[in-house]
This record gives structure tokens, sequence and C-alpha cells, in this order.
């Protein structure tokens, strides 16, 4: 069920916030797993069976992690532990991808399952392994209750598409939150905002992307164009639904990290990533990195990790070669400032800006081609092109040059520190205006959902 659609909006989301604050607090967590359950199962049910089987499976990982901490045959656990779902998660994601791989490569004609992968399948199998994880490291208590570990992982704001949660943020909240008015204010607020990049700002640059993607023989003004508004598509896509996501976990009383944090003003490619998909970033860093030996081994052995992580970074996103050369360009590019572009780049810091959104730019490519020709023939007319504007961009600039200025102007942080100025000058007034900047917000958002077919999430293939 999409958040931004007109079942959860008017119908799912009203029953479940009503019922959840007339029920007794005993009741609440039930409830809310029960919502979360048929919240999931609204799109292919027997998947709920999947998700409630890696639930299981991860409750036992981590008491037995617990139970046996000091015996030798621990860390045999702990590699059953990442086999299993690493193994689930390869299945449904990979298996289709690699044996059509190996048909290609080595000429022979292996049976390739067609296996429909289950809605984000990669997100709570990342959640349920950093649960263990950290039962196993001692940087999380383990969950007795089967049904409190059942509604971390389940918790339907966060289910489908992150931000990917870990325990320890919302393991005293699970049974010890408190909702108040004033955050619930607040998640109903952050959570029209989220709603209005979808519907407004990603919808509107979607059709401008999946528009000229499909055209041929682009000139360089076009395909500019077309990237542009891809990246800010995938941006008020993602940000927007995670956005949302912090508003309905506020609602609850859940408070989750942050997962965004205007990723289009970066310095470098680093920073770039630092600030887009925190919680994944972080998720690989503390999971993959850093037990790899992170920045504690030789230069080799680093860029060795970097690789590697970014390596499955690109395979995280996607069972595709486009997905693993998308990821191994960014690894390179770090790699390099590390080495020493990072230097140079921090002497210039408007030019690094410039330079690293056109690195960023053309990495979109490779991330919404669908094959590597398609990506090479995109980036020869953003470079080389045979023709450098031509009517069609003319068309387009003039169509959809304001919603696309009004996305630039909001991937930065000028519209809210402009906001945060006001209110802080504005007192009471400032407050309360706010508020009804928000319910205008959502009249256009509803607005936008009601007239338009136009609606994909982008992440769900993830």
């Amino acid at each position: 069920m999409l958040f931004s659609s007109t079942i959860f909006l008017f119908l799912f989301l009203p029953i479940v916030l009503l019922v959840y604050h007339l029920l007794p607090r005993t009741f609440r967590n039930g409830w809310l797993l029960v919502a979360s359950l048929f919240f999931y199962a609204w799109g292919e049910p027997r998947f709920v069976l999947l998700m409630l089987t890696s639930i299981l499976i991860n409750y036992l990982f981590a008491l037995a992690v617990h139970t046996y901490r000091t015996r030798v045959g621990v860390k045999w656990i702990m590699f059953s532990m990442i086999a299993v779902n690493l193994g689930l998660l390869g299945w449904f994601k990979y298996s289709g991808f690699f044996v059509t791989s190996i048909n290609e490569t080595f000429q022979t004609t292996l049976f390739v399952p067609e296996v429909v992968l289950p809605i984000g399948i990669s997100f709570f199998t990342f959640q349920a392994m950093s649960y263990v994880i950290d039962v196993y490291r001692q940087a999380g208590q383990v969950q007795k209750n089967p049904l409190d570990l059942a509604l971390y992982i389940a918790l339907f704001p966060q289910l489908i598409a992150g931000p990917i949660v870990r325990y320890e943020t919302v393991a005293d909240e699970i049974n010890h939150r408190r909702e108040t008015l004033p955050e619930f204010a607040q998640g109903v607020r952050r959570f029209i905002i989220g709603l209005s990049k979808k519907l407004i700002l990603a919808n509107g640059c979607g059709q401008v992307a999946d528009t000229i993607f499909n055209m041929k023989d682009l000139s360089m003004g076009l395909a500019w164009i077309g990237i542009i508004a891809y990246a800010l598509q995938i941006y008020f896509d993602f940000s927007g639904y995670s956005d949302m996501a912090i508003g309905l976990g506020l609602m609850f009383g859940f408070h989750f990290l942050e997962n965004f944090n205007y990723p289009y003003i970066s310095k470098s490619v680093s920073e770039f990533w630092r600030r887009w998909h925190i919680s994944l970033g972080s998720w690989f860093r503390d999971y993959v990195y850093i037990p790899l030996g992170g920045n504690r081994v030789s230069p080799w052995k680093q860029y060795r990790n970097l690789g590697i992580v970014w390596m499955l970074t690109g395979l995280w996103h996607g069972a595709s070669w486009t997905f693993v050369a998308w990821g191994v360009y960014y690894g390179i590019w770090i790699m390099l400032e590390k080495a020493f572009l990072g230097k140079l780049l921090a002497r210039v810091p408007v030019f690094a800006t410039v330079w690293t959104l056109v690195l960023v730019l053309v990495g979109w490519v490779f991330f919404r081609a669908e094959t590597f020709p398609e990506a090479i023939t995109y980036i020869q007319a953003m470079f080389v092109p045979d023709v450098l504007w031509d009517d069609r961009a003319s068309y387009q600039l003039v169509q959809n040059g304001v919603i696309l200025a009004l996305a630039c102007l909001a991937a930065t942080p000028i519209p809210k520190r402009i906001g945060e100025r006001f209110v802080e000058s504005s007192g009471k007034i400032g407050q309360t205006m706010q508020y009804g900047y928000a319910m205008v917000l959502l009249f256009l958002a509803t607005s936008a959902l009601v007239a338009s077919t136009f609606n994909p999430f982008i992440y769900f293939r993830f």
C-alpha cells in the first residue's frame, strides 16, 4: 500500500490512528502489529508469510547468540544467520539475474527461475540482520518477546522503503514510548511535507524524465533536462517517503533518524553519500566496511574495502549489471577522493559542488538506464552530442521549467532556513502559519493525487 494513495490517506491511516489512540496502552503494540501486517499484505498476501518466517528465524538466531555467546560455536550461529538471510534475499532478488548472467556468459541454457520480488525484502532483511549482529556484539539487548521483535521489523511506516531502523534506536520506545500532542502535530506536518514532495515535485519531475528517457536521438539540452528531472524525481520520491515515515513514526511515539540531508549541495562524492540514504550508508559502514578493517588498514586494503562495499551497494539496489557498475563508479570516485582528489576539491568549494553534481548526474544515468548501451548512448548525448539544442528541448523547458525550477530550489536548504527564520521572528503567529502552510500543501498534494494517474514509487523495486 502506497503512502501516497487514496486508500492509505483516507481509510487505512485514519482508522489505524483512531483505534490506536482509543485503545488502552497495553493493546497498542498489538494493534500496530496487526495493522502493519495488513498494510504489507495489501499488495501480495502470501509474502506476509515470508516476512514472518524471516522474523521468526532471526528471533531464534538472536536467542541462540545470546544464550551461547561464550561458547565456541557462536560464530557458526552467526555464519548460519548470515547465510540464511542472504540466501532468502539472494533467491528472491538475484536468482534470475545470476542464472541469466551465466547463460549469457557461457552460452548455456540453464533454467531461469521466475521469482516475484517481495516488496521491501531488502529493507526488512537488513534490519533483521542488524538486530542479531548487535545482540552478538552486545551493542543491543536481546528481545525475548517475539511480538515486540515482529513489531520492530514489520512496523508499517518504515517497512517497505526504510529508513533502515536500528533496533537500538527504537528498543526503548517499543514498550515505553509516550505520545504527545505537540509531537503528533509535528508528525502530521512532517508527513504532509513528505507527501507534497512525492505527489507534487517527484511526480512532476518524473513525468518529464520518463518522457525524455523514452525518446531517441537526444540533443545535449534535452539529455541534460532529462537527467536533471530524474535526479530530482528520485530525490523527492525517496526523501519524501522518508519524511512520511518519520512523520508517521512521530504520530505513534517513535523517533526515526533522518535519512537525507540535502545531498545535492555536497562538495564531494563522499559527502554526497553521507547525506543520501544515510541509514543504508551507515549500515554498510558498520556491518561491512568496519569489520573488513575500515580505515585502520593499509591504503590498498582500504581501497579493497571500499570496492567491496560499493559493489555490494550497487547490487543491493537491483539485480542488474548496470547497478553493479553504478556502485563501482562511485567506489572509484571515493577511492580517488581518499587518495588525493578530496584535498584538491576542498580548495575550490564552488567548483567542487558543480563537479560533484555532474558526477552524480552521470551516475544517475546508469541507475536509470536498463542496459549499458542505453546508458552509454545517453551519456554521449550529454557530452558529445550530434545536436546541442532542438525544439523538443525548448518545449520541455517551456512546459516544465517552473516545476523543475521549484524542485531545484526545494533540493537546497534555502526554503527551510527562510521558513525557520520567519517562524522565529514571528513567534506564535509564525508557528500557527506553518501549520496553515501544511494544510495548503495537503490540499495541493491531494488535488495532484486525484487529478493524475502517474504515481510510481521508485524504491519499491529495491
